[in-house]
Parts: C-alpha cells; sequence; structure tokens
C-alpha cells in the first residue's frame, strides 16, 4: 500500500496527467492485407507498425495516447475509411511497433509521425492525436505542411499550467515510485482518473490490463518526457498555423481563457458522461462529432 505523502503526490499527478493519458494488443476491427501495406522506418531503424483503410486524399492519421495502440481507433476507421484515406499507426515503444531505441520524448514522436507522413506521401493530412497523441500532432504539424488541420481528443485542457518547484518536486517522487512499483501504482493512477462513473466497466478493465501490460521502462520514459513538453504547450500552440479542433469529455473541464490567450484558432466540442476514452466509451456520438469537425474543414485549400 502507499504511504499518505505516496498517496498526495499520486492524486495531484493524477489531477495533472488526465490530460495524457500501456498496452498488449488488442484484435481489430479492421484489417488491411499486410502485403499492401508500405513499410515505414524511422530513427534508428525503428519500424512504424500501421494501417491503411480507404484510398486516395485526404487523409485521416489517428495518433493513439500514452501506452495505448491503434486498436483503440478501430470504430473510428470503421466509420470513416469508406469516405477518406484512414491511417492508424503503433507509435514506436507501443504494441506491434519497434522499440529499438532510448529517445521517447514528444518531439521524437512528432519527427516520428513527420516522417510517416513522407514516407507514405499523404496529403491533405487531418491528425488525430488522443491524449498525450494531442502532443505529438502539434509537433508534427509543425514540422510538416502537409498538415491542414488537428483535432485533439481529451487533451490541451489546462495550456498554462506552471510546474513551480513544489509541483515538480511531487511529480519526481512520483516518476520514481512508479518507476519503483509501476503495476501498482499505474493501476491506481488509471482507476482513479482516467473513468466516468458512467464508463462501462469492460471499457475500464481493458484500460488497467493494458497499463499493467506495458513496458514500464517505456511508460516511465515517455511520462517524464511528457511532463517536461506540457510546460512547453502554450509556447508551441502560438506558433500553430493550422486550425485546432478539441473533442473533450465535459468530466474535467477545459480552460477556454488560456486557449484564447496563446492566440490558438481553436474550436471545442464537448462530449459528455465519458471518461478520458471517449473514441471507445462513446463512439457513435464520438463519430458524429468528428464528422461535424471534418464537415468545416476547408480540403481544397
Amino acid at each position: 500500500m502507499f504511504a499518505k505523502n505516496q498517496l498526495n503526490v499520486l492524486i495531484l499527478v493524477l489531477i495533472l496527467i488526465t490530460h495524457f493519458a500501456c498496452t498488449t494488443k488488442e484484435e481489430s476491427h479492421y484489417e488491411t492485407p499486410a502485403d499492401t501495406i508500405p513499410s515505414v522506418v524511422v530513427s534508428a531503424g525503428t519500424e512504424i507498425n500501421h494501417q491503411i483503410c480507404g484510398t486516395g486524399e485526404p487523409t485521416l492519421l489517428f495518433i493513439h495516447g500514452w501506452c495505448i495502440d491503434q486498436s483503440y481507433w478501430s470504430y473510428q476507421s470503421d466509420g470513416f475509411c469508406g469516405q477518406y484515406q484512414v491511417v492508424t499507426i503503433d507509435l514506436p515503444g507501443y504494441g506491434q511497433s519497434g522499440r529499438n531505441r532510448d529517445n521517447w520524448s514528444i518531439e521524437q514522436f512528432g519527427e516520428d509521425v513527420d516522417h510517416l507522413i513522407n514516407q507514405l506521401q499523404l496529403k491533405n493530412v487531418v491528425l488525430i492525436g488522443h491524449s498525450m497523441g494531442g502532443d505529438i500532432i502539434l509537433e508534427t504539424a509543425l514540422k510538416n505542411d502537409k498538415v491542414i488541420a488537428l483535432v485533439g481528443v481529451d487533451n490541451f485542457k489546462d495550456v498554462e499550467m506552471e510546474f513551480n518547484q513544489q509541483i515538480q518536486e511531487e511529480i519526481n517522487g512520483f516518476l520514481q515510485i512508479l518507476e519503483e512499483n509501476y503495476s501498482e501504482v499505474a493501476s491506481a493512477y488509471a482507476e482513479g482518473a482516467l473513468f466516468h462513473p458512467k464508463t462501462d466497466p469492460m471499457v475500464m478493465q481493458r484500460v488497467v490490463d493494458n497499463i499493467q501490460g506495458a513496458d514500464s521502462t517505456i511508460a516511465v520514459a515517455s511520462l517524464k518526457q511528457l511532463f517536461e513538453y506540457t510546460q512547453q504547450e502554450a509556447q508551441k500552440l502560438s506558433k500553430l498555423k493550422q486550425k485546432l479542433f478539441l473533442i473533450n469529455s465535459s468530466y474535467t473541464p477545459t480552460d477556454t481563457a488560456a486557449l484564447k490567450r496563446t492566440g490558438v484558432d481553436y474550436q471545442l466540442l464537448q462530449i459528455h458522461e465519458t471518461g478520458h476514452y471517449p473514441m471507445i466509451e462513446k463512439p457513435g456520438e464520438f463519430n458524429q462529432l468528428l464528422k461535424q469537425v471534418l464537415a468545416e474543414i476547408d480540403f481544397s485549400a
């Protein structure tokens, strides 16, 4: 069990990283023949496992969050590949992608996605990123002019949060106990922060099982790098030229005043009575909101 001070640290970090939100491979609702998918290799010779559904352009490129794999987008692939080219990926270190490197920073993940867009010769790309994937698509959009819009999913909720010395020390303490007792601490994190009271227990169990089954070394390293990148979010958003759409759970608030102060062109669409995984908790409603977003994007520009 946790000591009282460890629980206090855990509670603080849970508040901080509901913005973020590890995995074994889940069975997907779709499948593309492997021999039709071009390989993508990024830094250190790391191969990115990905699926392509539909053809042509525009392309919807889905990026999962901290420790989730591409199977979490299966409802969206099923729903959109008839009209769009849909690409889903396992980020390096997750799912069935390669793990043969040591750099798990947001900047490196953004470079990975940038390389994937270029290697697959994608055009008119809408990046959709859940949780940590929001920071990754932001970093990618700042690098690649093929990106025409971004859709964040339950992220960018508090872009002006300041990490003072006390908070930083508490984060460091959390990361230490996470590294020392990954399974118990990570499970407590998931059960305490990621779900709505009405979240389906099967969804909850899936997420908890995925987190507990993660590569703990990569999970902790990714989270540490994520904390560091979060402190740059407002500055990064101020440089973004593309419009940012947010499909966020209303269960935790989005600081719209802070978003406005960055100068980013954004639009918030809220989905109710879900936790941190609206794309699998309420896939029908989520897909309707995503359709609404796509209807507002000028693909001919």
